[in-house]
């Protein structure tokens, strides 16, 4: 039996995207530094213009700091209603090419072109149309990573950013690997690297000299897969419509609150997470979050799978708000952040069968 092709993966993503469009919807912006947030002490910066990256501004910082490092900064309120119109369009564009989409955010994706619609030559040729159609249909500009793998993709799309393109062949693998720093290995943040340093791990090449059996004994399973990429190796395939885990809503507060102050934000919330568990067709959640950020930044989570799921936005609200009674924390703590949301999400054909199965009356 032959084996199968290799496969051919794109990594799609748009150029700070968020800012990009309210830079192409408001000419006045292009050329300036753009933060996407509201301004205050308590929003956050969704995405940044390129301009505003200069100074330093990035996506997930506190909107008061990123005022600090560019005081000219302009700020935007998020439109999501307009950037999930623009979501769609690319995504129109990706399903010329593939039915083999998966979704990582509004302004990502991964596709998988080994086989495709239109019959282009390579994967590198599908990139580049891909990219062209978005320019043309959007006005927006995107990077594309194009390799075996989505590890490799992933890292490949942010090689020349912004509206870039950078392709890794299989026979390039194990040199472009060499010299890279494992930070930019997937899943090795602060801490995991700061373990490798110790060890005189600092680029996948120097990774690579350590056996499978070492990394295991040292980092239990994660060695294994450190030791898989460090090779190359990824063999996750690209998920079409990947079910949802979990729906919320959260709120982060102008003043800081206490315990008792947070019922009716929670049942506002609550109202929000049940509109989105309704759009998962065919699918029910089974167990309730409760999600609290301290005045300190601490944040607690809590959650419950009760014998019966909740039924309405009521129910769950009822039973986040009940939640509360499992945060143990000093009486004169508060809150600068509250979420509800709804997670274990299964079949529902399946869940009423396992209810209907214990409602049985017994003999």
């Amino acid at each position: 039996m032959a084996a199968p092709p290799a496969r051919k993966i794109l990594h799609v993503d748009m150029d700070a995207f968020y800012a990009s469009v309210e830079q192409r919807d408001d000419p006045s912006l292009r050329g300036k530094p753009v933060a996407v947030a509201w301004r205050g002490a308590r929003s956050v910066v969704c995405a940044a213009s390129y301009e505003a990256r200069v100074f330093g501004v990035r996506s997930a910082m506190p909107a008061i700091r990123a005022e600090r490092l560019c005081p000219q900064l302009i700020f935007v309120p998020p439109d999501f209603v307009r950037y999930k119109t623009v979501s769609r369009q690319v995504r129109e564009i990706f399903a010329r090419h593939t039915e083999l989409i998966e979704p990582l955010s509004l302004d990502e994706a991964y596709l998988d072109v080994t086989s495709t619609k239109t019959g282009l030559p390579s994967a590198t040729a599908t990139a580049e149309a891909i990219r062209a159609a978005i320019r043309e249909e959007t006005q927006l500009t995107a990077s594309a990573g194009v390799a075996p793998n989505k590890f490799l993709a992933k890292i490949a799309s942010d090689w020349r950013k912004p509206d870039g393109l950078f392709v890794i062949r299989p026979h390039q693998v194990e040199a472009f690997l060499t010299q890279l720093p494992v930070a930019r290995l997937p899943g090795v943040g602060k801490v995991m690297e700061a373990k490798l340093a110790a060890l005189g791990i600092t680029t996948v090449g120097t990774l690579r000299r350590f056996a499978l059996t070492e990394l295991e004994q040292r980092f239990g399973r994660w060695g294994r897969r450190l030791y898989e990429l460090s090779l190359g190796i990824d063999e996750h395939a690209v998920q079409p419509d990947r079910p949802t885990l979990q729906v919320s809503a959260e709120d982060t507060f102008q003043q800081d609150l206490t315990i008792d102050e947070l019922e009716p934000h929670i049942r506002r919330l609550a109202e929000k997470a049940w509109a989105g568990h309704q759009r998962e067709l065919g699918r029910v959640a089974r167990t309730v979050v409760l999600k609290l950020k301290t005045s300190d930044f601490h944040t607690l989570t809590r959650s419950l799978t009760p014998a019966r799921r909740p039924l309405s936005a009521t129910e769950l609200a009822e039973q986040a708000c009940a939640l509360l009674t499992r945060v143990e924390r000093p009486a004169d703590s508060r809150y600068r952040l509250v979420g509800v949301g709804l997670s274990g999400f299964v079949e529902q054909d399946s869940y009423r069968a396992q209810t209907d199965l214990f409602d049985l009356p017994s003999e």
